[in-house]
């Protein structure tokens, strides 16, 4: 298996917003406060995919996790969702918002929560009010990612 470390990268990083954009996935916002990005190196120095944390209190968003297309199907994911929760702590409470990849996800210990059912600081997140659309599947971590 690959081994790969987590480099905190900035949002105005332009392999971090070209990756999004390649994958379909939301940049509008990745400039604000309040969120950690990562991208994922491997020992030999290649970059792999990128995630991120978006701070919430009691409660964070798993957000803009993304393995780039040479990488895909190689465990990277699975590696990438556990190193970047791991970021976020013991005590958060980790959410994510999804269009596509709710079958992953669940493999990987989230379960789908209904809108009332998720912290009003995650709902007020640029994510869930107003990027993403109102049909993405809402999801939290159950149990520890395996």
């Amino acid at each position: 298996m690959t081994s790969i470390k987590l480099e905190p990268v900035g949002g105005d990083d332009p392999g971090f917003k070209a990756a999004l954009i390649e994958a379909h996935l939301p940049t509008d916002d990745i400039g604000d406060n309040g969120r950690s990005f990562y991208r994922a190196v491997t020992d030999n120095g290649a970059i792999v995919g990128y995630s991120g944390i978006e701070d919430c209190g009691d409660a964070c968003l798993l957000r803009s996790l993304v393995i780039l297309p040479e990488y895909r199907r190689r465990e990277l994911g699975r590696i990438l969702v556990h190193m970047t929760i791991e970021q976020a702590g013991e005590a958060s409470t980790v959410y994510l918002a999804t269009t596509t990849a709710s079958g992953f996800f669940e493999i990987l210990g989230f379960s789908v929560v209904a809108r009332p059912d998720v912290p009003a600081a995650v709902l007020s997140t640029r994510q869930l009010s107003g990027i993403c659309p109102a049909s993405a599947t809402i999801m939290k971590l159950t149990r520890p990612p395996t």
